[in-house]
C-alpha cells in the first residue's frame, strides 16, 4: 500500500505464498493494507475473479487494462527523441500530473532511474508531447509508462523504447483508449491478461487518452 500523498493510495502485489494459503494470512495482509491508508482514495488494478471481493470492500469499477505481448522487430527510427535524463524533472512531473491521481515525485524519481530502466521522450515546441520508459523483464522486456499527447507521439517514443534490438515487449493498455489499443494492435500484439481498475472513492480527474501504457499494475 503506497500512500502517494494526503489524498490517494495504490495497492498492488497482493499475494500470498501457495502453501501458506487458506489461514487468514491474505486478510490480514488486506486490513493492514486498507488501515495505513486511512482516508485516502485507494486505487488499485485487480485480477478480473476478484472484482466481486473488492466490490464488497467499497471499491468500485473504472474500467479494465489489457497487457498486450508481441514480438517486434528494431526500429530504425530518425533521432526524434532525445533520453529522459535530458528532460527537465519538472516537465516530467507535471505531465505525470495529468495522467495519475496523486503528485508522485519521489515515486518518479526512483522509477526514471532505476537499474535497466531506460527512458525516452518526445519534445515539440520546447514541450513535452510524450515519454516512456521500458524495463527488462523475466521474459523480455515492458513498456511502463508510456504517456503521449496523441498517437504519433506515442510511436515515436514506442519505437525509440524497444530500439534497433527489438524481441518480445509487453504493455498494459487502458481499454478506453482506442488510440492506444490501436497501437498495441498496429504492432501484431495479443492481449494475454485482464484487470479491472477499481477505486474505493472519487479521485481528481486524469487524462486517461494520453495513458498508452500504464507505468505498473502494483503501483498505478
Amino acid at each position: 500500500m503506497v500512500n502517494y500523498d494526503e489524498h490517494f493510495s495504490f495497492v498492488g502485489f497482493y499475494i500470498v505464498r501457495p502453501d501458506l494459503r487458506g489461514r487468514g494470512l491474505g486478510l490480514n495482509i488486506w486490513q493492514a493494507g486498507i488501515a495505513r491508508a486511512g482516508s485516502r482514495a485507494i486505487g488499485l488494478d485487480g485480477v478480473v475473479a476478484q472484482q466481486e471481493n473488492y466490490c464488497k470492500s467499497g471499491f468500485r469499477f473504472a474500467y479494465n487494462n489489457i497487457r498486450y505481448a508481441g514480438w517486434v522487430a528494431g526500429f530504425d527510427t530518425a533521432p526524434t527523441t532525445v533520453s529522459l535524463t535530458e528532460v527537465p524533472f519538472d516537465l516530467i512531473a507535471r505531465y505525470d500530473a495529468t495522467v495519475f491521481p496523486a503528485v508522485r515525485h519521489a515515486f518518479l524519481r526512483g522509477w526514471t532511474a532505476a537499474r535497466g530502466h531506460a527512458g525516452r521522450a518526445l519534445i515539440r515546441d520546447g514541450n513535452l508531447a510524450a515519454w516512456g520508459v521500458i524495463r527488462p523483464c523475466r521474459a523480455g522486456r515492458k513498456i511502463g509508462p508510456l504517456f503521449a499527447d496523441d498517437r504519433v507521439a506515442a510511436e515515436a517514443v514506442f519505437a525509440a523504447l524497444v530500439g534497433p534490438v527489438g524481441g518480445q515487449v509487453f504493455i498494459d493498455v487502458p481499454q478506453p483508449n482506442d488510440a492506444a489499443v490501436a497501437l498495441a494492435a498496429k504492432h501484431g500484439f495479443a492481449p494475454v491478461f485482464e484487470t479491472a481498475r477499481m477505486y474505493s472513492a472519487p479521485i481528481r480527474p486524469v487524462a486517461l487518452e494520453r495513458v498508452y501504457g500504464v507505468t505498473t499494475f502494483e503501483l498505478g
